[in-house]
């Protein structure tokens, strides 16, 4: 039983970063594609966003979009990780109450499953940083002397 505790600690130690890449990938990619159907249609969606009584529709509009593409490359450089995590925090909570919270949990009802998790591994990333396998790391550690 010690030899399997020791292998699964050693496991977890040297996966870690490798989990933590998943994870900003999987959220840039999903960040990609919401930002680019809102800067295609700017206006369609200001006229949604209004319906649900969003101040400043367009600009609402504009700065989700610019947030979400930046989330895009940010998350997948490792750059400023945890600075972009704050806004699209904020953008699920926006999207999970404005948008999902009446329909449920269940993604098929569009619920707010999908942004519950795109939240909860935003917030993972922003309290345990990007992993070694990032600008912000390579960054850091240059300045630390690592």
């Amino acid at each position: 039983m010690n030899r399997l505790i020791k292998f699964i600690n050693r496991a977890a130690a040297n996966t870690g970063d490798w989990a933590l890449l998943a994870v900003r990938l999987t959220l840039a990619f999903g960040f990609f594609e919401p930002a680019v159907k809102k800067f295609d249609n700017i206006s369609g969606t200001a006229d949604w966003f209004a319906t649900m009584n969003f101040p400043l529709p367009t600009i609402s509009v504009f700065l989700t979009a610019t947030f979400e593409f930046s989330g895009f490359f940010l998350l997948m450089l490792g750059l400023l990780t945890r600075y972009i995590t704050i806004p699209l925090m904020v953008i699920m909570l926006v999207a999970i109450f404005a948008v999902h919270l009446g329909n449920g949990f269940a993604a098929g009802n569009n619920g707010f499953e999908i942004p519950f998790y795109y939240l909860v591994m935003l917030f993972v990333i922003f309290s345990k940083g990007p992993g070694r396998f990032s600008i912000d790391e390579a960054v850091v550690g240059k300045i630390k002397g690592k």
